[in-house]
């Protein structure tokens, strides 16, 4: 008994699982505040990846579909079906298939979330299936920040986004990527919506994506740095750091669970407003930004 009090101990002070919390260190709680983002190797072990993976399985083979546009291709035309998605993307699967609620997942990353925002009340906000096909050239997901998906409101907009590698994530399967240390700057960059043929008809045109994204200059190429983890390891980043992937070249599927933790009072205020990260909301990023007002043209 006193051996594995021990060992508990000094898993503790280096950082790792514990039960069902996971100890985060000091380097690591810098490394995100510097530079929007960490890795965390290791939250889930490999029989614990079992009670994520099969439930998400259930949405790949279709037998469970989430409404409307809470299914979609996050990097092709909105008139996609799902057999042709390169980038599968199912909204809040914990809506659709509740048995996954209350998983070790969450209780493990609710840790790392306060943990990370030194001790702020950190709630789930959403979560998010994604799924790169393989060997699919247009898998990329764009650039872009999170924050200008989400209502610009006057709440503590601390945010702990979770991505969790259900398959390893490589450089050949399209990993994250970040651009390092955009967290820090003062201004959220200009997005537009990602345009997968350009027409005149702006934002609502067929051929028009669900994604945003945001440009990157030489100078900004220089700092971006790709980050391949293993399965069962995730990257948490914050809401303004400037992040996307590459496309998937390999022979096998690059599967992402997400879980996105905001503050209590950021969440409940989202909320009220009808904000649920849904993409069926009536209330949703066309709602706020500028081209939901433009009849004609395209924008950027």
């Amino acid at each position: 008994a006193l051996a594995s009090v021990s060992v508990s101990c000094a898993m503790s002070a280096a950082g790792g699982r514990d039960s069902d919390a996971y100890v985060v260190t000091e380097a690591q709680i810098r490394s995100f505040e510097r530079d929007g983002y960490v890795h965390i190797p290791g939250v889930l072990s490999e029989d614990e990846l079992h009670e994520i993976e099969d439930p998400i399985m259930k949405f790949l083979r279709g037998e469970v579909l989430p409404a409307g546009k809470d299914l979609c291709d996050m990097s092709g035309a909105t008139d996609r079906t799902p057999d042709q998605y390169t980038v599968y993307n199912a909204m809040l699967p914990r809506r659709y298939y509740p048995p996954m609620q209350g998983n070790i997942y969450e209780k493990r990353t609710q840790s790392i979330a306060r943990q990370l925002q030194r001790g702020k009340n950190m709630r789930i906000d959403y979560d998010q299936l994604l799924a790169k096909k393989p060997r699919s050239p247009d898998s990329v997901f764009a650039w872009h920040q999170d924050i200008a998906y989400w209502p610009p409101l006057g709440k503590d907009p601390a945010t702990c986004t979770c991505w969790l590698a259900i398959d390893d994530s490589t450089l050949e399967n399209g990993c994250m990527r970040f651009l390092v240390g955009s967290n820090g700057e003062s201004e959220i960059r200009k997005h537009t919506p990602v345009m997968i043929k350009k027409t005149t008809k702006g934002r609502l045109d067929e051929q028009s994506s669900h994604a945003l994204c945001t440009a990157l200059t030489p100078t900004d190429e220089l700092r971006v740095r790709k980050v391949p983890i293993a399965r069962g390891d995730i990257t948490v980043h914050d809401q303004r750091v400037v992040h996307g992937s590459g496309c998937n070249e390999s022979d096998g599927w690059r599967r992402a669970y997400v879980l996105a933790y905001r503050t209590a009072e950021m969440v409940q205020e989202e909320r009220r407003l009808g904000f649920s990260h849904s993409h069926n909301d009536a209330y949703n990023w066309d709602a706020f930004h500028e081209w939901a007002k433009v009849k004609e043209g395209v924008i950027g």
